[in-house]
């Protein structure tokens, strides 16, 4: 068994790691989902609704950074060419956009603004103070 060989199955290990963990968010959100919503006959759907939001994203983002992580390990180590790196990079920014956007969407609030949100209205952090 080659070197490439041996990369080319961690690869594919990771891969399935990364699909099996967005199958899996993906029937656990729905079925928290629907346990809440039939618990409730109706009522307090939206929150139901949000919290299945943050369950299938969560598995997104998880999904997307052990897929990351495969893209990083196959170009490093197998085909470290300019134009497979180019590709990876590409792979990469893409994915990390919808990372970001997924966290914004998850948290409600822009990274740089999460600090004073969780110190709530009208408080001022440390490194705001005058």
């Amino acid at each position: 068994m080659t070197f490439a060989q041996v990369i080319d199955d961690v690869v594919r290990v990771f891969e399935g790691a990364g699909v099996a963990v967005l199958v899996v968010g993906f029937v656990v959100g729905f079925v928290r989902w629907g346990r809440t919503v039939a618990s409730r006959r109706g009522n307090g759907a939206t929150g139901a609704n949000r919290r299945l939001r943050n369950d299938l994203g969560v598995a997104i983002l998880l999904g997307l950074e052990i897929l990351v992580a495969a893209d990083i390990i196959r170009t490093v180590a197998v085909d470290p060419t300019l134009e497979s790196v180019a590709v990876l990079g590409l792979i990469v920014a893409i994915r990390t956009f919808l990372s970001f956007s997924l966290e914004v969407e998850i948290e409600g609030v822009w990274p740089w603004r999460r600090g004073a949100a969780l110190l709530g209205p009208g408080a001022r952090s440390a490194d705001s103070a005058g």
